[in-house]
């Protein structure tokens, strides 16, 4: 008998491997505007991307302000004008939501949960992006209910988003409901002040620094078996 009937999925780097797709969407849309992207840029753009979620997480931005913003400041750092920075951000969305890699046999794992469990996607991504990706990538078929922040008006790790997900997921016990994810900040963080059970992806190896302690820990998506039962 499984310890948990409900699973809530974080996607960008729980499920799916968000650098590959990040990486191939700037590339592309480097080029559109005459360019090459280097590992310098890559790596610049995810620090500064980083920080803007984080600045989102924590109410200081809009996500309109972080959809455009990272932009800006990845062009001003590098001196590069003349861009259409609306039309690069939408370039850069329908890139990210059109290739996908998966982490860890992540699908395989899903699906093998079928019928065990019910599973549901929490996710702060852009509303299309996130539903191209997780069609194209086969877990919309398998996932009860997406929650994405976007379509919510709440992100995570709020309050109001979780408040809205426990509202609409069957499952009424919050110790039979499992949240997985990688980010410290906004999955375990909001698993923690909802009452929920969580579980950190850390396939790195990386330190807690934070006060939010995650209920368990792995490194490879297969140990969610011995956590469920």
């Amino acid at each position: 008998m499984s310890n948990f009937t409900t699973i809530l999925w974080d996607v960008d780097g729980t499920l799916l491997d968000f650098i590959y797709s990040q990486r191939y969407a700037l590339t592309k849309c480097f080029r559109s505007i005459g360019r090459e992207v280097n590992e310098e840029i890559l790596n610049r753009y995810s620090e500064i991307n980083d920080g803007f979620w984080k600045r989102l997480e924590l109410g200081e931005i809009t996500k309109a302000q972080l959809l455009t913003g990272r932009f800006v400041q990845l062009f001003e750092e590098y001196g590069i004008e003349g861009v259409d920075v609306e039309a690069f951000r939408e370039e850069y969305q329908e890139g990210l939501g059109s290739v996908y890699s998966y982490i860890d046999d992540s699908l395989t794992i899903c699906k093998s949960l079928q019928g065990k469990v019910k599973q549901y996607v929490v996710t702060n991504g852009v509303t299309s992006t996130q539903l191209n990706k997780l069609k194209l990538s086969g877990f919309y078929d398998i996932m009860e209910e997406l929650f994405i922040s976007e379509q919510i008006g709440a992100p995570k790790p709020h309050k109001e988003y979780f408040d809205y997900c426990l509202e609409h997921i069957t499952e009424k016990d919050k110790n039979k409901i499992l949240l997985i994810g990688d980010s410290l900040s906004s999955d375990i963080k909001g698993g923690v002040n909802a009452g929920i059970p969580t579980c950190w992806y850390r396939p790195e190896g990386m330190d807690n620094p934070t006060e939010f302690q995650p209920t368990y820990e792995i490194n490879d998506l297969h140990q969610i078996y011995d956590i469920i039962g």
